[in-house]
């Protein structure tokens, strides 16, 4: 499963190198060219001609792999997300209505001092923890403390 993105990086890849080959190739020239002249004056020709534009093309072409590779890491974590997505778990149209039930169905209702939401004892969020104390009923009704969305205790307290 290729995306199009995909196959549109891998030539980027390959001008990168080309690229990336020909700049080396003229500062290689522009090396010789220079290296055979005893004065300046006879130099600057080479430097103008094959070393700056050398130097340039080895510039793009480090910038032409760095894209071509972010766009091939960019189309592989696309790819794995829509495996991810398209992936059903077994037995999804075997759950029923009992998967949409809340976690949690016991009566005490909890909070953790200092937080903002409120929880059935056995909700997984607060199970265990010592420090969880009940929740006063003055706080639910002013709107302090939020439900569970986890547990859902709001549809015990809603009859």
């Amino acid at each position: 499963m290729r995306t199009a993105r995909q196959r549109t990086a891998h030539p980027v890849l390959w001008a990168g190198w080309a690229v990336l080959a020909a700049g080396a190739v003229l500062c290689v020239l522009g090396w010789y060219g220079v290296s055979g002249e005893r004065y300046a004056e006879r130099q600057l020709p080479y430097l103008a001609s094959c070393t700056i534009p050398g130097a340039a093309l080895i510039i793009a072409g480090a910038v032409l792999l760095a894209q071509g590779r972010g766009a091939v890491a960019a189309a592989r974590v696309e790819e794995l997300y829509g495996l991810l997505v398209a992936a059903e778990p077994a037995g999804a149209d075997a759950r029923g209505p009992a998967a949409d039930a809340p976690v949690a169905v016991g009566g005490e209702m909890l909070r953790v001092p200092g937080g903002t939401l409120w929880h059935r004892a056995d909700c997984p969020l607060v199970a265990g923890k010592t420090e969880a104390v009940a929740v006063d009923a003055k706080l639910v009704t002013s709107g302090e403390l939020r439900p569970c969305p986890i547990c859902e205790p709001a549809e015990e307290t809603d009859g």
